[in-house]
């Protein structure tokens, strides 16, 4: 999609001296942000109020999704050391909330599933005590690995579809949709209790109505929270925008989410992870008010 860009999109100015504070402590520990390694918009916001998503096994990715910026190829082996230098890291950061993610490693027979539960264990000995949230891969649906992320016991578990399922041939070629909701469907399989989340993108391509389908899937498998966003080309290199989706669009998208009795945030600069310690906070507000009720 070529032109100007439309007046709700805008580039957002970036607080310099937020930004070398959280990556001068992200440099000392050996350490990534999917924010910078993904060129996450928000980044500047969220650096500012001390708070980023760790990127963990490293910066390269076994994949290659074509809306992703992430560098892919042959990633280095795990580095044991990484959960107790990531722990150090949110502690200097004065973090309360934690998000995890990490690159695919499919060239791991657990997919990293376990030195996930090692960066969970590593947070939880910090005092004062955070909460956590971890955004997985699919583990190309292998459930014992989603089990060994579970057993550390996160507060959320957060796994995205990303996108529509007619558009994984082309912009998700290596995973597949019903991967992404069976992850999702075993978590509330085997921790009730965890939040669940995912999130998707719009603008490669899907209509509205595909959009609300994968909203219904969600709600099949029992997520309860979803981020909803507009895909941005991060470089040349990445698939162009199709289309811009209209604030009021999202707007829409978020009632009809709530509809189906889900905790949808939508919005053009709405990520995954984007205000995570609030998107938490609420979902378990709705849970408890869902318990009384019963």
């Amino acid at each position: 999609m070529s032109g100007r860009l439309p007046t709700w999109i805008a580039e957002r100015k970036l607080s310099l001296g937020s930004l070398r504070d959280v990556r001068k402590v992200m440099r000392a520990g050996g350490l990534h942000t999917v924010c910078d390694e993904a060129r996450c918009p928000n980044r500047s916001e969220c650096f500012s109020r001390r708070t980023a998503t760790f990127l963990i096994m490293g910066d390269t990715c076994t994949r290659y999704c074509r809306y992703c910026s992430i560098a892919h190829g042959k990633p280095r082996p795990v580095d044991a050391e990484e959960p107790e230098r990531l722990a150090q890291a949110a502690r200097e950061l004065g973090l309360r909330h934690v998000v995890v993610t990490s690159v695919d490693r499919d060239d791991l027979p657990d997919g990293g599933a376990a030195h996930f539960a090692r960066v969970i264990a590593a947070l939880r000995k910090l005092s004062p005590p955070v909460t956590v949230e971890v955004l997985t891969p699919d583990f190309r649906g292998l459930v014992s690995a989603v089990d060994t992320v579970l057993a550390a016991g996160p507060d959320v578990y957060n796994h995205n579809v990303e996108t529509v399922p007619r558009l994984y041939p082309h912009v998700r070629r290596q995973g597949r949709y019903q991967w992404a909701l069976s992850v999702l469907a075993r978590v509330a399989e085997k921790a009730p209790g965890m939040v669940r989340k995912s999130g998707l993108m719009v603008g490669l391509g899907e209509t509205k109505e595909e959009v609300f389908q994968v909203l219904r899937d969600l709600r099949a498998v029992h997520c309860q929270v979803v981020t909803v966003g507009q895909y941005l080309q991060p470089t040349t290199k990445q698939v162009p925008v199709v289309r811009y989706w209209h604030p009021a669009e999202f707007a829409e998208i978020a009632a009809y989410g709530r509809s189906l009795g889900l905790e949808v945030i939508a919005g053009p600069f709405v990520r995954s992870s984007y205000h995570a310690e609030e998107a938490f906070a609420v979902a378990r507000r709705g849970e408890e008010k869902r318990a009384v009720l019963r």
